[in-house]
């Protein structure tokens, strides 16, 4: 039974300094990406939600190629190309009219053109089209597919280009049968044994599992049946390590964690307890609670660690103060080694979807409020306060609560915060962000 994607995954793809961080600029709508006129300023993965007419897409901008000479550019290139084959649904392969079709772009175009996914073929810096058209015509040589001449500094073009790009992607209104298996993606570091998780979840050695960071070749999807109910674990694929190759490696981890977490009902963030939490583990943590997602915080190898009656305190501590914008989170201690604690794993799964999917009734919402309202005086601000007309529950995955006021000015963040707290009191919702629509309405409204 297909499951669609919560929302299709572009990825731009093409050699250093054709223009992909402009162009992404261009389409997320806002300055993101760092641009600059130097191959490999794009440091961090950037990713940004898109619309383009009624179909929502991600967008991630694949840069990070720091090259010193043309074979590092072409073998960093089939990386990149390789991840965005294994985790787009769409990949926009960017090409450079100035410098016509080179070798670089020849190959990467082999592999797009192999692997039946589609491909966007798109040339940039077309400033005068009508003049320049038979110049594009000479990417058709690469045997991708029409060239759409674009000019991303100018923003022109785009239109057309875009349009060809949703032409792949699902109907948004089309009716579906939905897939019951709850989805769950494994993410982390390289190492940190997300495979051997999986492995000993399912009972067989379906998923390779090295000592080398990173081994993992392919993005891998294993459904198991425990208990009755199914789950689909989405393992995050690593990269190969290679000793020539000085691209940076963690570019690659975020592009697959984006893909694989946008997919996924409930994000298992795996981290090593023998290295503790990193900064890196905060920014994979980042990707799942950005998109609303559910999160399991998996302390690994814990069987490694010489403890005490105070360890997992101090440990979980030092998660909370790192991962503080994750406070919902649930925090197990486990070892893919041993299989110590695992299987409590599918437990916090089912009781972290069952508070994703949970629903409240409204008037037993509103009493909620009202109460909290009486208990902390809402903010005001020159003589009028703010005043929670009406409250309901608009949807799950995550929980979403829309709250009418008579000024959304006066709801500031953190009593927005106050009233979250009071409704996970109430009602738990251990595991899953909430989420908060406020709008405006006046009483005879």
């Amino acid at each position: 039974m297909a499951r669609r994607k919560n929302k299709p995954v572009v990825a731009v793809v093409g050699r250093p300094n054709v223009g992909k961080s402009t162009l992404f600029n261009a389409l997320a709508g806002r300055k993101i990406a760092i641009t600059e006129d130097t191959p490999g300023v794009t440091r961090d993965r950037i990713y940004a939600d898109c619309t383009w007419l009624n179909h929502e897409f991600t967008l991630i901008d694949t840069g990070g190629i720091e090259p010193d000479s043309s074979d590092l550019i072409l073998s960093q290139m089939r990386e990149q190309a390789q991840i965005a084959i294994d985790t787009a649904d769409v990949i926009l392969f960017m090409v450079d009219l100035k410098t016509g079709p080179v070798d670089a772009d020849t190959k990467v175009a082999d592999m797009l053109r192999r692997s039946h996914k589609p491909v966007i073929l798109v040339v940039n810096k077309v400033d005068a089209p009508v003049k320049q058209m038979a110049d594009v015509y000479e990417f058709y040589n690469l045997g991708i597919g029409d060239p759409w001449p674009i000019s991303s500094v100018n923003k022109t073009g785009l239109g057309d280009m875009l349009d060809a790009m949703a032409a792949h992607f699902p109907d948004p209104r089309a009716g579906e049968e939905e897939d019951d298996a709850v989805y769950v993606a494994i993410v982390g570091k390289p190492n940190v044994g997300k495979s051997s998780i999986i492995n000993r979840l399912i009972g067989e050695n379906r998923v390779i599992v090295s000592d080398i960071a990173g081994t993992t070749r392919d993005a891998v999807d294993t459904r198991v049946r425990h208990d009755g109910k199914d789950y689909v674990f989405i393992d995050t694929a690593g990269l190969r390590r290679k000793n020539k190759i000085k691209g940076d490696l963690e570019h690659y981890m975020i592009l697959r964690t984006v893909g694989a977490v946008e997919r996924a009902d409930i994000t298992v963030l795996v981290i090593d307890a023998a290295e503790g939490i990193t900064e890196q583990d905060a920014k994979i943590a980042g990707i799942a609670h950005d998109r609303g997602k559910a999160v399991i915080v998996a302390v690994n190898k814990w069987d490694l660690v010489d403890k005490d009656n105070h360890s997992v305190k101090q440990f979980t501590d030092k998660i909370r103060n790192v991962l503080s914008f994750l406070n919902y989170a649930e925090i197990m201690f486990i070892s893919a080694e041993t299989g110590q604690r695992l299987v409590k794993l599918y437990d916090v799964i089912d009781m972290v979807s069952a508070n994703q999917n949970m629903r409240i009734q409204t008037g037993v919402l509103n009493e909620i409020i009202n109460e909290a309202c009486v208990l902390q005086q809402p903010p005001s601000d020159k003589g009028k306060m703010l005043r929670i007309l009406y409250s309901t529950q608009a949807g799950v995955k995550p929980p979403t609560f829309v709250l009418f006021v008579n000024d959304k000015e006066l709801m500031h963040f953190s009593y927005q915060r106050y009233l979250e707290n009071r409704i996970r009191e109430a009602f738990g919702f251990r595991g899953t962000p909430l989420k908060f629509i406020i709008r405006e309405r006046d009483r005879k409204q």
